[in-house]
């Protein structure tokens, strides 16, 4: 029965005996860090491959001749070029292999237009004003790089198919400050939905007032299914733009940091031949040429995109029961109270919930109180403020079966519990 229509007297009782048990689960002393979408232990032995395929009796050599112990290859080896081409769905001269960390990348690109611009525009630090479009909810760690180069950042609705693009065709036309907007197109970070094929041919289709308007185009989950017979599809961003007449608007980047190891993966960036050239000016005075060696294990590792599609297979046997489990959970706990809605993604790493208005940080609290830690509340917004109060990232990759289990039936209490205290307190009010 739904919470909101049950008499004051109901919900007291009901109150009372939910207290009991979020107390009686307080005394497991439960410590578990569902705080970040994180890899599980079986998930990063299913790479340890990686330390085997090179020892110090292999050749290190590539197909061309280049030898990977020695400088040179700027955009990266061919090989693995060819491999993260076919990942990203890109040509292979269209990427530049970078070092274990796309957010790193993501950092760099715009750090170089902050500092010295893009394709020949003013640089951002010279403009009085500088603006991002940023879709909540949305990543933080992609907020936190705008936050901290003081890029005033305005929030774009998502809706099922992606954000709210007759608001994003609005503002990037009207605006000529806006220079950005950050996207994860493919089960994104934390809602686990993919845009629709309107969605990115309006992407790739915008009219920017900004000639240095760039989509951050973050792929991060593009070869992350959770289900070999449903899977969501994905237009390519960067033929489309081509075939719109819009061949620079985007930078599109990947990794396989939740593929292979997270500290020790490989990054690319993905884009127009004109873009290309652009980073190239400042790369060179920046490296000398990525990890080679670690470019060559990866191809020696995976052999060619099919080893990879089996790879991730297995990383989805080991993810499905973790998601299925929560979802469960959170249908046969909160599926009739009115207390909140959640999203049953098919791939990624996480599962959006939107509690009820202003109910958020005190479910994340209570959480954290009995031992289970959260993303914090707000962090998928900018600036981590949440106006509604209502968006919590729940992320079920890391803890074991069991664990998440527990925590899972700890979340659902601690809904609630903080809910029937607010519909009390409203009705008081």
């Amino acid at each position: 029965m739904r919470y909101d229509e049950m008499s004051k007297e109901a919900l007291q009782e009901e109150l009372s005996a939910l207290k009991k048990q979020y107390h009686k689960m307080q005394t497991m002393d439960l410590h578990l860090d569902m705080s970040r979408g994180k890899p599980c232990i079986d998930q990063l032995d299913l790479s340890m491959g990686l330390m085997d395929v090179l020892d110090s009796s292999s050749d290190l050599t590539c197909d061309d001749g280049t030898d990977c112990r020695n400088y040179g290859q700027l955009t990266g080896i061919d090989e693995a070029r060819e491999l993260i081409g076919d990942m990203m769905e890109n040509n292979p001269n269209d990427i530049i292999i970078y070092g274990n960390s796309s957010l790193n990348v993501m950092y760099d690109t715009v750090s170089r237009a902050y500092t010295h611009g893009i394709m020949g525009n003013t640089p951002w630090c010279k403009l009085d004003k500088v603006k991002f479009l940023c879709p909540v909810p949305g990543y933080d760690r992609h907020f936190a790089i705008t936050e901290y180069f003081g890029i005033e950042m305005i929030p774009v609705p998502m809706n099922d198919h992606g954000p709210e693009m007759a608001i994003v065709e609005k503002l990037v036309a009207e605006d000529e400050s806006i220079k950005g907007i950050w996207c994860v197109p493919k089960y994104s970070n934390p809602s686990g939905i993919s845009y629709s094929d309107e969605t990115v041919r309006r992407f790739a289709r915008l009219k920017p007032a900004a000639r240095d308007f760039r989509i951050f185009w973050d792929n991060a989950y593009g070869m992350h299914h959770l289900y070999d017979d449903r899977q969501d599809y994905l237009i390519e961003i960067l033929a489309e733009c081509k075939r719109a007449g819009n061949p620079d608007l985007v930078y599109k980047f990947a990794s396989t940091s939740k593929i292979t190891f997270p500290g020790s993966g490989i990054a690319a960036l993905a884009t127009s031949p004109n873009n290309m050239e652009d980073i190239k000016k400042q790369l060179r005075n920046q490296t000398i040429g990525h990890d080679k060696v670690n470019q060559l294990r990866h191809v020696r590792f995976f052999q060619d995109i099919h080893g990879m599609v089996e790879h991730m297979r297995k990383h989805a046997d080991i993810l499905r029961p973790k998601f299925e489990m929560v979802e469960n959970t959170l249908a046969e706990e909160l599926g009739d109270k009115g207390v909140g809605s959640w999203t049953t993604p098919l791939g990624g790493y996480f599962i959006g919930f939107e509690s009820l208005p202003g109910c958020a940080k005190k479910i994340v609290a209570r959480c954290k109180k009995a031992g289970v830690v959260m993303t914090p509340a707000g962090a998928t917004w900018p600036y981590g403020k949440d106006p509604q109060d209502t968006s919590i990232r729940i992320a079920p990759t890391f803890p074991p079966l069991d664990d998440l289990r527990e925590a899972a039936q700890l979340f659902c209490l601690c809904v609630k519990i903080v809910s029937v205290e607010k519909i009390l307190a409203d009705r008081e009010a």
